[in-house]
C-alpha cells in the first residue's frame, strides 16, 4: 500500500514550501510565517480554450472606454481625500491599524456619515457586542436608524445580513475574526482570512456594494494574516498615530482608484473623531520664539505641513555625552552635528545635545536639515529666531544647501502662514552664508521681541 504523502507547509510571505514545519521562513527569514498549506484536491486537467464574447474580446488601448468610476461622499472630506475623492461602489477596503488608535471610532463615524445621507449601512462588529457598540455611538452622536448593527462572527450568517438589509455600505470589523464553515482551522488563520476576504470582495463586486473591513496588524506594523488579503482589495489603509497624542494620520498605501500619497489628518477627541482640514497649528509652539526653535516645512504625501524643531545643549562631563530625539531622524542629526563640527568649529562633543518635534510629528525626509542646523546654532549662539522665518534644505557633508522636492509648494504654503523669510537652496547653497543670513534677521528682530516682551510683563 503506497504511503500517503505528508502535508506541506507553506510560507504565508513568499510562497516557500517545505515537507515539515519550520518556526522560521527559509526563504524570506520571517518568524512564524510557515503555516500547514491546502492539500491538493486532485490532478489538473487540461483547459480548452474558450471563445471570448464580442463585448468582452481584447482590443486595442485606443478603443477602450475609459469611465470615470462614480463616487459618493462618505462625509468626511479627509477620509474622501485619501481615497481619491469618495468611495467608489463595488470598492473593498482595508483599513488597519495598531489596536486603540481609533480604526473602529473613524468606521462608526463614516457608517453616522453615511446613514444620515439616507444610505442604509450594515456595521458588522465581530469583536464587540450590539450594546458595546451603541454605548460608543451614543458618545459620539452616530445613532441614526439607517445604521444597522450585527455581533457577528459566521460568514454565512454575516451574508444572511446582507441580503435582509440590503445596504448601500458594509463594515465589517475586523476580518479577522470572522470565520467561514467552508475553510479548515480558526478565525485568524491564513486559510480562514483568505476564504472570508474572497468572499466579502466578490461580494461587493456583484452587488456594487462599498466594503470597509478593519485588520490588524503584526507587531511590526505589517497587516495581520496572508499576503493575498492586501492583494484582494482594492484599497488598502492605514491608520497611525501615537496613543500619547490626539493626532491620527490615514495614509493609503495602495488604491485602484486613485493616488497613494494623500495623507488625511484627525483628532481623537473625548466625543469621537474629528477631521483637521487644516493641520499647521498643530505642530507649531504658540508662546514667544527662544533660542533653539525654527520652523520647517515638510510633505506629507501632497500635504505641505509647518513643524516647528527644537534643540536644546547641556554641558556634561560624561564619556559619552548623549545625543536624544525625538520625531527626526537620529542619523541625520549625527551628521548634521559632524559637518557643523567639522567644517564651522561648532564642537558640541562636551555637551548633550536633544532634538525634538512640537506636536509628536516625525519627519523622515532630509528637507527638514537646514531647520535643525539653524536651532542648533541658535541655542549654542543663546539668539532666537524672528517667528517670520521658516527654512528647508538638505544639508551635504560639504556643507552645501541641496535643493528638496516640492520646493514651490512648500514655499507656497510657507508664504499663506506669513513666512517671510525662507532659507533654502534658492537662497544660497552654502551653509555659511544662510546661517549668517539667520544671525542678522535674529538680531534684528530682538529689539522688537524684548519690547511686546515688556509690554506683556506690565
Amino acid at each position: 500500500m503506497a504511503k500517503a504523502p505528508s502535508p506541506a507547509f507553506r510560507c504565508t510571505e513568499c510562497g516557500w514550501t517545505t515537507a515539515k514545519w519550520a518556526g522560521r521562513c527559509g526563504e524570506c527569514q520571517q518568524w512564524g510565517t510557515v503555516v500547514e498549506a491546502s492539500a491538493p484536491t486532485g490532478v489538473l486537467g487540461k483547459l480548452t480554450p474558450i471563445r471570448a464574447s464580442d463585448e468582452r474580446a481584447a482590443r486595442p488601448i485606443s478603443e477602450a472606454r475609459a469611465d470615470e468610476a462614480p463616487r459618493w461622499s462618505s462625509g468626511i472630506a479627509e477620509f474622501d481625500r485619501v481615497l481619491g475623492g469618495g468611495i467608489v461602489p463595488g470598492a473593498a477596503i482595508l483599513l488597519s491599524g495598531e489596536p486603540g488608535v481609533g480604526k473602529s471610532t473613524l468606521l462608526l463615524e463614516v457608517a453616522s456619515r453615511a446613514a444620515k445621507t439616507g444610505a442604509r449601512v450594515l456595521y458588522v462588529s465581530a469583536e464587540e457586542s450590539v450594546g458595546q457598540v451603541r454605548l460608543r455611538a451614543e458618545r459620539t452622536g452616530a445613532l441614526h436608524d439607517d445604521l444597522y448593527l450585527a455581533s457577528e462572527t459566521d460568514l454565512a450568517t454575516i451574508l444572511g445580513h446582507i441580503d435582509q438589509v440590503q445596504p448601500k455600505l458594509l463594515i465589517v470589523d475586523s476580518v479577522q475574526t470572522v470565520s467561514s464553515s467552508q475553510s479548515d482551522g480558526l478565525a485568524g488563520q491564513p486559510g480562514q482570512v483568505r476564504e472570508v476576504s474572497a468572499v466579502l470582495t466578490r461580494i461587493a463586486k456583484e452587488r456594487d456594494l462599498p466594503v470597509l473591513l478593519v485588520g490588524h496588524v503584526t507587531k511590526d506594523g505589517s497587516i495581520a494574516g496572508p499576503r493575498l488579503l492586501e492583494h484582494l482589495v482594492d484599497v488598502v489603509c492605514q491608520f497611525e498615530g501615537d496613543r500619547h497624542t490626539a493626532l491620527r494620520f490615514l495614509r493609503a498605501q495602495k488604491n485602484r482608484f486613485g493616488a497613494t500619497d494623500e495623507v488625511g489628518c484627525f483628532e481623537m477627541a473625548g466625543d469621537g473623531i474629528a477631521e483637521v482640514p487644516d493641520p499647521s497649528a498643530l505642530f507649531l509652539s504658540q508662546n514667544e520664539p527662544v533660542a533653539g526653535t525654527c520652523v520647517t516645512i515638510v510633505m506629507e504625501g501632497r500635504r505641505a505641513l509647518p513643524v516647528e524643531v527644537q534643540a536644546l545643549i547641556n554641558k556634561t562631563q560624561a564619556p559619552n555625552p548623549r545625543r536624544v530625539t525625538n520625531g527626526v531622524d537620529p542619523s541625520r542629526v549625527a551628521m548634521i552635528l559632524a559637518v557643523l563640527h567639522g567644517r564651522y568649529s561648532y564642537d558640541l562633543t562636551d555637551h548633550d545635545v536633544y532634538i525634538s518635534t512640537v506636536g509628536g510629528v516625525k519627519i523622515s525626509e532630509p528637507a527638514a536639515d537646514l531647520a535643525i542646523a539653524l536651532a542648533l546654532v541658535s541655542v549654542i549662539r543663546d539668539l532666537a529666531l524672528p517667528r517670520d522665518l521658516a527654512a528647508y534644505g538638505e544639508i551635504s557633508l560639504s556643507g552645501e544647501v541641496r535643493p528638496v522636492s516640492v520646493a514651490k509648494q512648500r514655499g507656497s504654503e510657507g508664504n499663506r502662514l506669513g513666512y517671510k523669510l525662507l532659507l533654502n537652496s534658492d537662497v544660497s547653497n552654502d551653509l555659511k552664508s544662510v546661517l549668517g543670513i539667520a544671525k542678522t534677521a535674529a538680531e534684528a528682530a530682538r529689539p522688537a521681541r524684548r519690547e511686546r516682551e515688556l509690554d506683556a510683563a506690565f
